[in-house]
């Protein structure tokens, strides 16, 4: 460095004042202290310059004095081009220029211990490289998917996503593959999260495992076009407007026979012959009107069942339903999976009682078979019509998301039984013996008490049985709060498990419905933005979470 009392020639490149009240030292250019980079206050206390300007010639730092605020304020100046260096002013930046231009613009490279800064809607996340490549196939693992996010200017990788999910999907890196999905976010947007992060189809089956979410299996399409199209006809209400039409038939034809159904028990129309003892009295033979004084009782059955109007209608019901059903069976691509399918077993539970009716009433006619038989089955067979209404799942979308909840909440559900078993004994049992001692007490026995427990640890009260001592009383009120902790514990999984399955069939209409901010401000304009899914990548999630509105992803076999 060189010393304020030293004198050079008067003017840039010396350490003599040039008349203006500032005091120069420059770089290159004959002065003292050549090819140092260092700058010099007028007390003589020698600063150096920034490390990014450090040994650059043609630089140095000018001390000026400020009368207006009493103080020195440093300011950077330009200097004169050192020996071999071009001039001019198109090669002599300014230091706030030269100090951009040196400032990165592209991630820097990926060492094994060099860390990782995660800009996520706001919130920072720091960690090692190293840890992030575990999982190279993974958005985060990989340098090149990674870069696209970088920020230049504040050296991170920012993420406009989700915050309160981050914090599993860095965990995955960290733990090596353990994916858990915190308590306060919801699955559907969980699974979303682990979509964009590309976490893999491993990590989204073991996720759907833990939370109890089955995976949608594919639906395939029959090879033979004209058993495509007849399989699209009565399969895929949506897959064409004839399909539409053909849906909307087979409702009224449900609607119907369930009116029908409820209608025949009326009393102004109801066959007593499923009633077994008017039946006996009217098969014996001709009775006056009243019977002892009471209510009319009906004289011998003179209509055939063959003319009953409900029987009409009941008969051309059957007909659509079976039409229905030998269609989709001739069609379907697989006739194991067809005979697995639930609903389809549903369908041939509703026309199955129609036939063995017809077939009994028959036999009846003939004499063959007994009469008491007979009415127990037509009874049950009766009952097994009610079976119709779940017809309707087929074409309800809701139905269909209750049944794939209940299904997936089995185990919520069993430990909510077990847990109601547990208090309808205990209960009962202390009820019992808090009543024991009085005569008046409906509480006669251990079973006779489980109804009393049953209604009051489901918070219905029937009232028909009802503890009046101290005890039971205090019993009685136990087991209403015992009901209540039973009954809220497993609801919110079975609330979690129902959002989850509504969210998966509303997905694919409200994909086009959000859109983000990009975060890279050179990237590419075409594709989805914020760090969304680019064309040329794949999304991770299964089909069913990626289907387009409209659309149905199946496979020909």
């Amino acid at each position: 460095m060189g010393n304020p009392e030293r004198r050079g020639a008067k003017g840039k490149g010396t350490g003599e004042p040039d008349g203006r009240g500032e005091l120069r030292l420059g770089g290159r250019g004959g002065h003292p202290g050549r090819g140092r980079a260092a700058a010099l206050c007028p007390a003589g206390v020698r600063r150096p310059l920034p490390r990014a300007l450090a040994g650059r010639p043609g630089y140095f730092y000018a001390w000026t004095p400020d009368t207006r605020l009493g103080r020195r304020r440093r300011r950077p100046r330009r200097g004169r081009a050192g020996p071999g260096r071009a001039s001019g002013p198109h090669v002599r930046p300014r230091v706030a220029g030269a100090a951009r231009a040196m400032e990165p613009r592209c991630p820097p490279p990926c060492g094994c211990c060099e860390r990782v800064v995660l800009n996520v809607a706001g919130m920072r996340f720091e960690t090692r490289a190293r840890t992030l490549g575990r999982f190279p196939d993974t958005l985060l693992g990989d340098p090149a998917r990674r870069g696209r996010f970088y920020d230049g200017a504040r050296r991170e990788y920012f993420f406009d996503r989700h915050r309160p999910s981050f914090d599993a999907v860095l965990y995955y890196y960290q733990s090596g593959g353990r994916l858990r999905r915190p308590a306060h976010v919801p699955l559907d947007v969980f699974l979303e999260e682990v979509a964009f992060y590309g976490l893999g189809t491993a990590a989204l089956a073991r996720l759907r495992e833990d939370e109890g979410c089955p995976m949608q299996p594919e639906r395939p399409l029959p090879r033979r076009a004209f058993a495509r199209q007849l399989w699209l006809l009565f399969e895929f209400p949506e897959s064409s407007q004839a399909a539409r039409v053909l849906a909307v038939v087979s409702v009224l034809v449900i609607l119907v026979s369930i009116v029908v159904f409820c209608l025949e028990t009326l009393p102004d129309f109801r066959d007593d012959r499923y009633n077994p003892g008017l039946a006996a009295v009217a098969a014996a033979g001709p009775f006056p009107a009243r019977l002892n004084g009471s209510s009319p009782v009906p004289g011998p059955l003179s209509r055939m069942p063959f003319d009953d109007p409900f029987f009409v209608v009941e008969t051309l019901c059957i007909c659509w339903f079976s039409f229905e059903l030998l269609v989709r069976l001739v069609a379907c691509p697989s006739k194991a999976a067809f005979f697995k399918n639930v609903m389809n077993l549903i369908d041939f539970v509703a026309i199955l009682p129609y036939f063995v009716a017809l077939g009994t009433e028959l036999a009846r006619q003939r004499g063959v078979g007994q009469p008491a038989m007979s009415l127990a089955i037509l009874r049950v067979i009766r009952l097994v019509r009610v079976f119709r209404i779940f017809k309707l799942s087929r074409h309800s979308k809701g139905l269909q998301i209750l049944g794939q909840t209940l299904r997936a909440s089995m185990r919520e559900l069993g430990l909510l039984i077990f847990f109601l078993f547990i208090g309808v004994v205990l209960f009962s049992s202390a009820v019992y013996f808090a009543e024991v001692d009085r005569e008046d007490s409906h509480f006669t026995s251990i079973p006779e008490s489980f109804w009393w427990a049953v209604v009051t640890m489901t918070t219905v009260g029937y009232g028909d049985m009802a503890p009046v001592t101290v005890g039971g009383k205090i019993v009685g009120s136990l087991c209403a709060i015992a009901g209540v902790l039973t009954i809220s514990l497993p609801v919110p999984v079975i609330v979690s498990n129902f959002s989850y399955f509504y969210h998966r069939e509303t997905e694919g209409e409200e994909a086009g419905m959000y859109s983000h901010v990009d975060t890279q401000p050179c990237g590419p304009l075409d594709g989805k933005v914020n760090g969304g899914l680019m064309d040329g990548e794949m999304p991770e999630l299964p089909p069913p979470l990626w289907a387009p509105p409209g659309k149905h992803l199946v496979t020909e076999v």
